[in-house]
């Protein structure tokens, strides 16, 4: 039975209150309502998850930040008559109406007022009042009201719901386009005056109504908000920043990142898995750093096993007759692509010309041994144990990512009895596989660092692997907090001067803090360790892509795809980036540098992530979060346009040295 008070408890103290909430008001009435019975069928287990959820007629019910914060802003107090337009469920007004004496709720769907107006009864809810209408209309013969709270948006504040206000009422209604609208809190100071101000952005769905809109409503969006450089678009602001990125290949391309080229750890980052310029990119930019800068650390997010391989290859060291070829288990395509392959043998190449075995620049992996073997591992077993237990497993796994909001998919809390049964069965099966694939090490001379580090993942593999096996925010902190550590053990090998490139998905390099993630799931990452380790000594570049195709799989151990991308949506940094009408620019976001766009910037806006998984039918779900840009990345490298990275089959090692990593 699921401890709903302990949730909303938590959902206060996380969502809520860790974001700024004060109001005690507020709080104390979010820790009341039982928001579990304002959603739609089979969702109560996902009622307390800070995110938009289905009701009826295909509406939503507002998160509950967005729900607390309008209630904060619009100050409403004990005595208060409140009118809210666009009931929906019902929450909102059962949460107001823990707070104000009388609650008026319009709706223009009957079949949700209906729902609304049962819930409310049967809550005991007596100061509630669900009304089927037309919201923009207010509702005049209740009026004047205190406090008037819009749920959804429209181009400008309807005239109607402004005369409706008393004397020192509050009004807040999100204005604007229908991808771009900011909150617009309006107060009445006499009969005839207003105060308006803009409380920032937001998305809400369209205000629809009969009532024709005052046609000269001042909060309505526009592309020059007060403050913004020269009255200029935000596009326009990030098209006059853009630095113009030339062509992989020349020198200039690496040069234009000098200004980070003395820092000890430059973080690379990528919006996805499986994209080509990402990977030309990262290369370009790791080129130039060896060369010129002094790196001689290259740490990906890889097994530590399968980088090692390809580390005795451009170190030009002895290769271990026990070891099976790298990277075969999924996703293959990860580092098995032309890309990198490219990168490898410039690495190699360069590496020749050096006599020191130190001087020579390595390929780490820093990830937590095989994670994906060890999901294979685990969906065999269960696949001839539980084939329904495996079902709910190829769900969670395809779904280990901090952005991942669907909660058709990562939500399950209650897992069959069969998969719990199987659990320790499943852990001795991944241990027994680590061991196995890491004992030649034990034989491998060269390498006491391989040694050691083996050694600590052995230590950790049965806590990493039970709290994988569950999922949540402690097996993601677990997992980055083991890359930083491997990264601060290479570091610290090779030397107090040694300086390294890391190649990551931005979710990984990107300062948690400013993302969902850190600000909502108690999550953290490499980006955040490095920042808290290294202060100014670390640079976090991310990169991103408006369209384009890619290299990915829809579900975990499935087949590789070219997916096309979807357009990035209206409410992202993405389509501000496109919108800026450059093709592929470097943005730098470091403090002191474009001071106006950073703070325009600093508005929370969603960001796309992609991981090795895309499911381009529910990509807000699946793939957006929100973010703070200018605040997550030191840098941001922009492609509008992007392709696939091309995987290497058998057809692509004809003629290669059997030494070479990749070879069969």
């Amino acid at each position: 039975m699921a401890d709903y008070q302990r949730m909303r408890d938590h959902m206060v103290e996380v969502h809520i209150k860790r974001r700024g909430i004060r109001d005690e008001h507020v709080l104390n009435a979010m820790r009341t309502v039982p928001r579990e019975h304002f959603v739609a069928e089979g969702m109560a287990e996902f009622a307390y998850e800070d995110t938009p959820l289905s009701i009826e007629e295909g509406q939503t019910i507002s998160q509950p930040f967005i729900v607390a914060a309008m209630i904060e802003a619009a100050e409403v107090r004990p005595g208060d008559r409140v009118l809210e337009v666009g009931a929906g469920s019902g929450y909102a007004a059962a949460v107001i109406g823990q707070i104000a004496e009388r609650v008026y709720a319009i709706e223009r769907h009957e079949a949700l007022a209906a729902s609304a107006r049962q819930r409310v009864t049967d809550l005991g809810y007596d100061n509630i009042e669900v009304i089927t209408g037309d919201g923009t209309r207010g509702l005049l013969e209740h009026a004047p009201f205190d406090a008037i709270l819009v749920a959804a948006g429209g181009p400008a504040v309807p005239q109607a719901l402004k005369e409706q206000l008393a004397v020192g009422g509050r009004l807040l209604i999100p204005v604007g386009k229908e991808f771009s609208q900011i909150l617009c809190k309006v107060i009445r100071r006499t009969e005839a005056e207003y105060e308006e101000s803009n409380l920032g952005a937001v998305i809400f769905v369209p205000l629809i109504g009969e009532q024709r809109w005052s046609e000269d409503g001042r909060c309505a969006a526009s592309n020059h908000k007060p403050g913004a450089s020269r009255k200029q678009s935000l596009p326009e602001m990030i098209a006059e920043a853009a630095e113009d990125l030339p062509d992989f290949d020349a020198p200039a391309f690496g040069r234009l990142f000098d200004r980070f080229g003395d820092r000890r750890v430059v973080l690379l980052g990528e919006a996805s898995h499986g994209t080509a310029e990402f990977y030309r990119a990262r290369a370009a930019v790791t080129r130039h750093l060896i060369a010129h800068r002094g790196y001689t650390i290259v740490a990906v997010e890889a097994d530590w096993p399968d980088a090692a391989r390809v580390d005795r290859y451009v170190r030009h060291r002895t290769a271990s007759e026990r070891e099976e070829p790298p990277f075969q288990r999924f996703p293959t395509w990860m580092w098995r692509n032309t890309e990198v392959r490219a990168l490898t043998e410039w690495i190699r190449e360069h590496n020749a010309g050096l006599d020191a075995l130190k001087d020579r620049a390595g390929f780490y992996g820093l990830d937590i041994y095989n994670m994906s073997g060890s999901i294979g591992a685990v969906l065999a077993y269960l696949d001839r144990v539980d084939p329904q237990a495996a079902a709910v497993a190829r769900e969670r796994y395809g779904c280990l990512t901090p952005w991942q909001k669907n909660p058709a998919t990562y939500g399950r809390a209650a897992l069959s009895r069969g998969y719990a049964q199987c659990e320790q069965a499943v852990i001795e099966q991944c241990q027994a596989l680590l061991r196995k694939q890491l004992d030649y090490a034990n034989n491998d001379g060269d390498a006491f660092l391989d040694a050691t580090q083996n050694a600590r993942l052995i230590a950790s593999a049965e806590r990493y692997y039970r709290i994988m096996y569950y999922g949540g925010a402690e097996s993601w902190n677990l997992r980055d907090n083991h890359m930083f550590q491997t990264l601060q053990h290479l570091l610290d090998a090779k030397g107090p001067d040694a300086k390294a490139v890391v190649w990551a998905h931005n979710s990984h390099i990107g300062d948690a803090r400013f993302t969902d993630m850190g600000a909502t799931r108690d999550e953290l990452n490499i980006g955040q360790l490095c920042r808290e380790a290294f202060a100014g000594e670390a640079a976090l570049i991310g990169f991103g892509t408006h369209t384009g195709t890619v290299a990915a799989a829809n579900d975990w151990d499935g087949d590789m795809q070219v997916m096309r991308v979807n357009p990035s949506r209206h409410d992202s940094y993405e389509r501000l980036c496109h919108e800026a009408d450059k093709h592929r620019f470097l943005l730098d976001l470091s403090p002191g540098k474009h001071e106006p766009l950073r703070r325009r910037l600093s508005e929370p806006r969603l960001e796309r992530f992609i991981g090795v998984i895309y499911r381009p039918d529910t990509e807000l779900w699946s793939h957006y979060s929100q973010a703070v840009l200018p605040e997550q990345f030191d840098a941001y490298v922009w492609f509008d346009e992007t392709q696939a990275v091309t995987p290497l089959g058998p057809e692509h090692h004809r003629g290669m040295p059997e030494t070479y990593p990749f070879g069969e």
